[in-house]
């Protein structure tokens, strides 16, 4: 059983791509409390983009719909993100998962988990067709000497 997060924030925003960069900024300056490197921040950044990316594209592809950012900052300095949309849902999860899989035009690399997967310490993918995804990533920030914990 996971302890009580020590902090937490959440916000819901609309599916535009002007809204990916706001999710990362968020994200990066909630985890700013634990003293992460620049490489950790980014390693955050990079992965939020992602799973909001595939909000934007896949999850609302024909209409604007809600993305959920939910942060949680836990005493073992582990933040968890988890980006939720309620739209059109996976099929197969696994396959998704899969790199080089897309469901997007040809503009779309299909390399979204692998990357979030790449630069996240978990990444767990939950979602119902015609209901939506939620996806969690976790990552444990390095403790800093001298940094209260």
């Amino acid at each position: 059983m996971r302890q009580a997060a020590k902090n937490e924030a959440v916000l819901t925003f609309l599916s535009r791509s002007a809204n990916e960069g706001f999710a990362r900024t968020a994200a990066a300056s909630f985890v700013a409390q634990l003293d992460p490197t620049l490489d950790e921040v980014n390693d955050i950044k990079t992965a939020v983009s992602e799973a909001v990316t595939n909000c934007i594209v896949h999850a609302y592809p024909q209409a604007l719909g809600k993305i959920s950012l939910r942060l949680r900052l836990y005493g073992d300095n582990t933040v968890e993100i988890v980006v939720k949309d309620t739209g059109v849902g996976i099929a197969d999860v696994d396959k998704a998962r899969e790199p080089l899989y897309t469901t997007g035009d040809e503009a779309r690399s299909g390399m979204g988990f692998t990357i979030m997967e790449s630069f996240m310490d978990g990444v767990k993918v939950r979602s119902v067709p015609g209901k939506g995804t939620a996806v969690t990533l976790v990552k444990r920030i390095a403790r800093r000497a001298g940094v209260p914990a």
